[in-house]
């Protein structure tokens, strides 16, 4: 079952397509678009993409309005996730919603939740289907077939292994080399 996205009232209205140059309009503009880019990578399970990909993508192209954010603006709303400190709408207090995965700052990782929060639902889902002191290859665990139903399913490997090592650091996994890559032991 898909679920549908529904865009907030400011997505319909063509000055929301450039920043504004009063700090006060721009400081609830930039935080109206930190919402949206979190709860629409939340929606679409998407973890990473290129700044190109983002202009073209419906997040920051309304097509119906014919209005696109030029990329020097949606690097300063990317800037803003990268820094931003607390999101109320998606409730994460951590330093940031966005690392950049390169110099030039062309692509990017988003982090709708937390490393800790990735890890102690995968942790939770270990317990509860009794799979503690079992190993598990990075694969079974974000597209094997018992992990269909958790909403960890499906997650990139970047935010998996960061989710990991949170856990690793609690003494409740160990990351390990297997026979095909990298796997994780369960405690």
């Amino acid at each position: 079952m898909a679920m549908s996205f529904e865009w907030p009232w400011q997505y319909r209205f063509p000055p929301f397509f450039t920043l504004q140059p009063n700090v006060d309009t721009r400081q609830k503009q930039l935080a109206a678009w930190c919402s949206l880019v979190l709860s629409f990578c939340r929606l679409h399970k998407q973890s990473s993409m290129t700044v190109m990909e983002a202009q073209e993508s419906p997040l920051f192209n309304n097509v119906k309005l014919q209005r696109k954010l030029p990329v020097e603006s949606i690097q300063v709303v990317l800037e803003e996730l990268r820094k931003k400190e607390h999101d109320a709408f998606i409730s994460i207090h951590f330093a940031g919603n966005l690392e950049w995965l390169d110099k030039n700052k062309s692509s990017f990782l988003i982090m709708w939740r937390r490393p800790e929060e990735w890890g102690k639902l995968i942790y939770q889902w270990v317990s509860r289907s009794g799979q503690n002191n079992s190993v598990f290859t990075l694969y079974e665990l974000t597209n094997g077939e018992d992990t269909e139903e958790e909403e960890f399913h499906g997650l990139d490997e970047a935010t998996l292994l960061r989710a990991l090592q949170a856990l690793q650091q609690e003494h409740k996994a160990e990351i390990i080399t297997v026979s095909d890559g990298r796997g994780v032991k369960f405690f």
